[in-house]
């Protein structure tokens, strides 16, 4: 089974002026931004920039407080059910089932989002094949590395055909191999089918060599946007991660 490349009229994400306000404290300030359809989309910040707070707005996981988030044209706060069919989340932690097999574990997923039955065998072949898992269909989940939890894990998100997918850390904890063959299937999702993917990644040096767009937060508002290339020559770098160390830094560091 083949998947047509997603289209669409409108971006993949649209954030505008999102608000979020903690305990009288704003960690999220007047945050705006847009992602094309299409594009590897980095959001970078350190920790307590409002970057968590920020994707569990984007998930529907969070309201905001003010401000509005359209998903593939589909607001998110009239109509959350219908955002969230648009886009496929794989958390930081692994939310696979280790007790079942990982044919088990699709199918549930399947449930889930209601695929109809007769759908659901192929939609699952199709996954599998896209991430070089087939064989591992009848295995139990305790059974798999690391990576290939990862890669099943992508797999299982992309089951109800989202044109977006949030990937939280993709690569936290993988051996450099394992971290290149999810890459290149990544590659491969976003060239071929053409879905947008949202990322968060401590590995810098992944992000300046895969991202097109990335953008940098830092006390609940994006400090800068654009190409990885746009950002390095701004900040007058070296790397994405010198940029970013010096675009995050505290007042008066020297970082």
């Amino acid at each position: 089974m083949s998947q047509e490349p997603a289209t669409s009229p409108f971006p993949a994400i649209a954030a505008e002026q999102l608000v979020k306000t903690y305990n009288g404290r704003r960690v999220v300030d007047r945050l705006s931004f847009t992602v094309n359809a299409g594009e590897i989309f980095a959001f970078l910040g350190p920790n307590g920039a409002g970057k968590t707070t920020t994707i569990k707005m984007l998930t529907t996981l969070l309201p905001p407080d003010e401000g509005r988030i359209l998903i593939n044209g589909v607001d998110s706060a009239l109509n959350p059910m219908e955002a969230r069919r648009h886009f496929g989340v794989v958390f930081q932690d692994c939310t696979l089932d280790p007790a079942m097999t990982v044919q088990e574990n699709l199918w549930m997923h399947c449930a889930f989002y209601r695929i109809p039955r007769p759908e659901r065998p192929a939609r699952i072949d199709h996954v599998l094949a896209l991430f070089g898992v087939t064989d591992r269909r009848n295995s139990l989940v305790s059974t798999l590395s690391g990576g290939l939890k990862r890669r099943i894990e992508i797999a299982r998100a992309l089951l109800h055909r989202p044109a977006l997918i949030f990937l939280d850390e993709p690569t936290l904890g993988l051996d450099p191999q394992s971290r290149r063959v999810l890459w290149d299937h990544l590659k491969e999702l976003q060239s071929r089918h053409g879905t947008t993917i949202f990322l968060t990644s401590h590995y810098l040096d992944e992000v300046e060599r895969y991202a097109q767009t990335v953008a940098v937060i830092k006390n609940g508002q994006i400090v800068t946007q654009g190409a990885v290339s746009m950002i390095i020559d701004k900040a007058r770098h070296n790397s994405l991660e010198e940029s970013f160390l010096s675009l995050t830094a505290e007042d008066g560091s020297t970082a």
